[in-house]
């Protein structure tokens, strides 16, 4: 247990570090610091929270050069109820503008419900986003990891083998959110604990 918990510890520090502030990303893109082709239709990106960039939408803009008109970064948080109320499901943050495109979506879900991410989006009103979602054709993004043993001191040898040999051992994303598998884009990156 203390492995694992040592190895998350490294890997959120890395990915943070590598994902960087959501806020300042934003800015970035409304500044126009970067070259960037609006392509029609909704993304939406899955992340931990609404500090740091998703990995995913960060390599569309910074490799690809395009970010989609409407963008949902959806972040999943768990409460300690059973089951959460429809009308506390869903909090929406403009992220500081009102005409980017670009939303933060937080929704809830109690510890026995099972997150169904699609369905959860239609609960969004309207007159809370920045025009319309075409939810019904959005691509998903998700963000994962491959882990590599660095040279980094972050922990003993034969502790970052064990770390990496039971971070193989999780459930499928996009099976467990209920994300649509024709419309669902992963994205790697490698982090080295």
């Amino acid at each position: 247990m203390t492995t694992w918990q040592r190895g998350r510890e490294v890997v959120t520090a890395e990915r943070a570090d590598h994902e960087g502030s959501l806020r300042e990303f934003v800015d970035q893109l409304r500044s126009g610091e970067r070259p960037v082709i609006q392509v029609p239709g909704t993304a939406v990106f899955l992340n931990r929270g609404k500090q740091t960039a998703p990995l995913a939408m960060r390599a569309n803009v910074e490799r690809n050069h395009v970010r989609h008109e409407q963008v949902v970064i959806l972040s999943i948080e768990t409460e300690p109820v059973p089951r959460v109320p429809l009308d506390r499901r869903i909090v929406v943050d403009g992220l500081g503008y009102a005409d980017d495109g670009i939303i933060h979506v937080t929704a809830r879900f109690g510890y026995m419900e099972t997150p169904d991410v699609p369905g959860t989006l239609t609960l969004i009103d309207p007159a809370e986003t920045e025009g319309p979602l075409h939810l019904d054709q959005a691509s998903y993004f998700l963000s994962t990891i491959e882990l590599r043993r660095g040279e980094a001191p972050t922990m003993a040898p034969w502790r970052k083998r064990l770390f990496i040999a039971t971070s193989h051992i999780t459930a499928d994303a996009a099976e467990h959110f209920g994300l649509p598998r024709d419309r669902t884009v992963i994205m790697g990156w490698h982090i080295e604990v």
